[in-house]
């Protein structure tokens, strides 16, 4: 037996989720299959969404699941393949995005050690600060 955290047979017992809160549960898979369902996006778009939205979590119950879903419903590799490049080029692009705080804590930090070293220039009267 191997051991490692994820198990292709565990997918199918996902339902088993609602063992110890059965009414949480219920209104649980209610709502997804509500999300899920036909609407102003086909069951077949929602499902390239979600299988993009499980490569960007990371998680591989997720991706198995909307893989074969989607394959299900109709969508092809170029589609899913192509979904999946956007969901990583957002992620990518929100740590990226996540460079504005560093950047503007360094020019902070950096006016703040310009400003040490020019007033202890000014104290040591020399002009390397010594």
């Amino acid at each position: 037996m191997a051991n490692h955290y994820y198990s292709d047979e565990d997918l199918a017992r996902f339902p088993e989720i609602g063992k110890n809160m059965p009414d949480l549960a219920a209104k649980f898979f209610d709502w997804y299959g509500a999300v899920f369902a036909d609407g102003a996006l086909s069951a077949r778009e929602k499902s390239i969404i979600a299988l993009a939205v499980a490569h960007a979590v990371q998680c591989p119950y997720c991706i198995d699941a909307y893989s074969r879903d989607a394959l299900e419903k109709g969508a092809d590799l170029d589609q899913m393949t192509e979904a999946v490049h956007v969901a990583a080029a957002i992620r990518g692009g929100a740590s990226l995005g996540c460079l504005w705080p560093l950047l503007t804590f360094s020019a902070k930090c950096c006016a703040v050690c310009r400003s040490l070293a020019t007033s202890t220039k000014r104290s040591s009267g020399r002009a390397d600060g010594r």
